[in-house]
């Protein structure tokens, strides 16, 4: 039967459920380990609580030629932890990441919805945001069969009097709340992304606005680097706190604008304090500029330094 957590009346803690539920990979992985040294199932709860960082780019930063397989494997050697891939599925089929995923063993932890720039939740036209509910709707659908757990998502842009915030912010929640039976019968979150698009640019208000939909399907995929221009990323983090399920990964300074990660303004010892307070556990993506293995490689040197990731 379908998967279900309730909706906004719902006596369900939705917090508690975004505390736990962005860890839940990190759970399962140990449980081969607690078999192997014979720990009692009543005694689980005696362990202390696992905080693990894991890493991975956007699919379009792989700019090299080769199979999906052999783009999954350059990943996996140059010491990345999976993959995120797009929707509407682009230059690969199904059976394609299938295929990569058992060659490798590395997982698809999510994708983008690519479509949310153009065909907004926002638009002032119906019929574009019910094309753009079909898309977010197939998102979900392709994580799913890829194997990941959550749809990136830009709720929408503000451009003028006809998509004013308060229009953002009105039309993409009634738009997100039409697939959330989807998101929780396929198990797949819809996580929103802060970007320069006019909205929500304070962490109180990307809050309220994630609190007034009220739902544990829904939470922050929280981008480190974007908010960087309007304050301090961790105050972002400790405000948004747990509702912050995935990350991505990028620098910006005053002076440039966005840079290679730790060459900016973002004050990364406290952007790991913060982390730690809130005890987030996930996935971290880097959004910068791709290219080749040795372009790839030095991200993937410069995100586990500035975030001490083992």
């Amino acid at each position: 039967m379908p998967l279900r957590f309730g909706n906004s009346d719902s006596s369900f803690d939705r917090r508690h459920f975004l505390k736990n539920s962005a860890s839940c990979a990190v759970a399962f992985s140990l449980l081969p380990a607690l078999a192997s040294k014979n720990i009692a199932a009543d005694q689980s709860d005696l362990l202390p609580p696992a905080r693990k960082l894991f890493t991975a780019v956007k699919w379009g930063m792989i700019e090299i030629e080769g199979s999906v397989t052999e783009k999954f494997q350059l990943c996996k050697d140059l010491g990345y932890s999976g993959m995120e891939l797009v929707s509407p599925l682009e230059g690969f089929t199904i059976d394609d990441v299938s295929a990569a995923r058992r060659a490798t063993g590395m997982p698809v932890h999510g994708v983008v919805d690519m479509k949310h720039w153009n065909i907004r939740l926002s638009s002032p036209q119906e019929e574009v945001r019910a094309q753009a509910v079909g898309h977010l709707e197939q998102a979900l659908l392709d994580c799913h069969a890829l194997g990941g757990f959550s749809v990136l998502l830009v709720p929408g842009k503000v451009t003028g009097p006809e998509e004013t915030h308060e229009d953002v912010w009105k039309r993409s929640i009634q738009g997100i709340r039409k697939v959330l039976p989807s998101a929780s019968q396929l198990g797949v979150r819809v996580l929103i992304e802060n970007v320069w698009n006019g909205f929500c640019e304070t962490p109180e208000q990307m809050r309220d606005y994630i609190d007034e939909i009220d739902n544990p399907w829904v939470g922050s995929y929280f981008d480190i680097g974007n908010v960087r221009k309007f304050g301090p990323s961790e105050d972002w983090i400790r405000t948004l706190g747990n509702r912050i399920v995935k990350l991505d990964v990028k620098d910006w300074s005053q002076k440039d604008g966005f840079c290679k990660i730790g060459d900016g303004d973002v004050d990364w010892p406290e952007v790991r304090r913060s982390l730690a307070e809130i005890e987030f556990s996930g996935w971290c993506t880097a959004e910068v500029t791709g290219g080749d293995s040795e372009s790839l490689r030095d991200i993937h040197r410069r995100m586990t330094e500035v975030l001490e990731i083992d």
